[in-house]
């Protein structure tokens, strides 16, 4: 099944759904997550962005200033793989169709505390080329008033206002942009060019490789996690030296070292902590930031106790090493070669690291 970021009540359904390292038939995931329009909220006005703390590469945008456009709120959150791997059709679609009358509204809507830093959100932006209007929805304010439960998501509003098309996830592109094509045409525009965008996203937004992935979003925070091997279990909220057992059962992780495991991440107290997880996948990423800003923290991967080489991810490189910089979603590891069980592992040379999640495409 494909992994992407849910709300809490549909994540746990999604989880209830993995078995055995197997992942679902693509139709099971639509049945799940392609969130049909009901009459009653398709007739309804589409929510405005009343809540937005802020606003980048634009003023704060009212219904008003949409009128007798076609609008496609994407809902983020800059650490998302899903998200980032969405991107570039999203980004593609504003430059194809800005000129028939497509305008694009980002929602940021932070998953972890970091994220709802107006500053990181800014450098987010401006690194990833994010340019069209963002709403900065950092109280969830505008997430509640779409009623949504998914990142990334989508939501497309006629010129008349109305919601007419939604789909929570990534995937999906090609009905996406046809219904962008459909209601640019219903809103008067012509000489619409009806090939569909052709995009290829580099590094941690390309497409994954989901024929061969089998291994979910592995939160290490306490509140979601699972799948946690280290004898003793997690001690939540104190620092506590934790170890690797000699056989770590696939899809399973454990902590190294002295580490203190809050809610959302683990933070750790003393140089050489590491992290393993044995996974199968060809990529593998982990949302990962400095404790202190201003604070990098050098790391070193291995992949069953070798460094990377060839199969280093954008963000290592050949001999797995890296620096830990900011807060956000690091690539670690991209696979030339048959994809297989294997065991990662991330050392970190200093103290002051900050781990809040895999993912994997």
């Amino acid at each position: 099944m494909k992994a992407w970021h849910l709300a809490a009540g549909v994540a746990a359904a999604v989880a209830a759904l993995w078995a055995g390292g197997r992942l679902l038939p693509a139709d099971a995931v639509e049945r799940l997550h392609a969130a049909p329009l009901s009459a009653a909220r398709a007739a309804s006005g589409a929510p405005s962005f009343d809540g937005a703390v802020a606003w980048l590469h634009s003023r704060p945008l009212a219904p008003a200033d949409l009128q007798g456009k076609v609008v496609l709120v994407d809902f983020w959150t800059y650490s998302c793989i899903n998200w980032l791997r969405t991107l570039p059709h999203v980004k593609a679609w504003a430059d194809k169709y800005q000129a028939h009358g497509l305008v694009v509204v980002g929602v940021h809507t932070p998953e972890f505390a970091f994220e709802k830093d107006l500053a990181n959100v800014r450098q987010a932006a401006a690194r990833l080329k994010v340019d069209y209007p963002v709403a900065v929805d950092s109280d969830h304010a505008i997430w509640r008033a779409f009623r949504n439960s998914a990142w990334p998501a989508i939501y497309i509003v006629d010129a008349r206002g109305k919601l007419r098309h939604t789909h929570l996830g990534e995937g999906d592109f090609e009905r996406t942009e046809r219904v962008i094509q459909q209601l640019l045409r219903e809103a008067g525009a012509r000489d619409i060019d009806p090939r569909l965008v052709q995009v290829e996203g580099t590094g941690s937004l390309a497409q994954a490789d989901w024929a061969n992935l089998r291994s979910p979003e592995t939160y290490v925070g306490y509140e979601r996690t699972h799948n946690f091997g280290s004898p003793g279990g997690i001690s939540r909220d104190r620092v506590r030296d934790y170890a690797v057992p000699t056989g770590l059962r696939f899809n399973a992780w454990a902590l190294s070292g002295a580490w203190q495991v809050g809610p959302e991440a683990a933070s750790l107290h003393a140089p050489g902590g590491r992290i393993v997880h044995r996974f199968q996948a060809r990529d593998l990423h982990l949302v990962m930031g400095p404790s202190s800003p201003g604070k990098p923290v050098h790391f070193r991967v291995r992949i069953d106790g070798r460094p990377p080489g060839d199969a280093h991810g954008a963000d290592v490189d050949a001999e797995g090493r890296g620096t830990v910089v900011e807060h956000r979603l690091y690539q670690l590891v991209r696979q030339p070669g048959p994809v297989e069980p294997r065991q990662f592992e991330i050392e970190f040379l200093g103290p002051g690291v900050e781990a809040f999640s895999f993912t994997f495409g």
